[in-house]
């Protein structure tokens, strides 16, 4: 089926990356697929970014999104672990941008905000509530939940490129003016004297 939009999600992880696809026809979304590359079987670190890179380049070829929505590695205290989050972000953001493919970054909160109207619910909440949004049936809900994380990242794009856009206005009259000179009205006779009551 042809989709008037596709977008794809990423969840990244250097043990497991979840991805979703969603497709969006006549304004509603609805899952494509989603699933986990698992990484955990390489012992390599800089052979599993080569994976991630293959898997991404794989869906994008094969799903051929229009954008692609990622979530931003969360601050831990672990120095090492946000390095290597950071490295596969990256290499799943390369592996969009070889094909001109635009990215938006979403933090955790928000995504979380967006799904279930709570930047503190658990994955499992997530999960629960993309089940009922997009109407997936119980047998295609995946047993790893880096899959709906990376779909519900998707659905938060879908949302935030909904909203309509608000126009900024200029700061001030002086700025409005410098922008719009003809608006300006210059008088030659100064305003007659306002009656003076006694």
């Amino acid at each position: 089926m042809e989709h008037e939009r596709v977008i794809l999600g990423i969840d990244p992880g250097t043990n497991v990356m979840g991805y979703g696809v969603l497709g969006v026809n006549r304004g509603k979304p609805e899952m494509i697929v989603m699933g986990v590359i698992k990484l955990s079987r390489f012992e390599s670190h800089y052979m599993r970014l080569r994976r991630i890179y293959e898997r991404v380049s794989g869906l994008v070829a094969q799903h051929l999104p229009d954008e692609m929505a990622i979530e931003a590695p969360f601050f831990g205290k672990n120095v090492q672990s946000m390095l290597k989050l950071g490295r596969a972000q990256g290499v799943a953001m390369a592996a969009a941008l070889t094909r001109d493919i635009p990215i938006t970054e979403y933090p955790p909160l928000s995504v979380k905000q967006s799904i279930t109207g709570n930047g503190g619910a658990s994955k499992e909440q997530v999960a629960n509530m993309l089940k009922h949004l997009l109407k997936i049936p119980e047998d295609k809900m995946p047993d790893l939940l880096d899959a709906t994380d990376a779909l519900a990242v998707a659905l938060t794009h879908f949302y935030e490129t909904g909203k309509p856009q608000i126009a900024k206005g200029p700061k001030s009259w002086a700025e409005f003016l410098s922008k719009n000179p003809e608006r300006l009205v210059k008088r030659n006779n100064p305003l007659p004297d306002s009656p003076v009551k006694s």
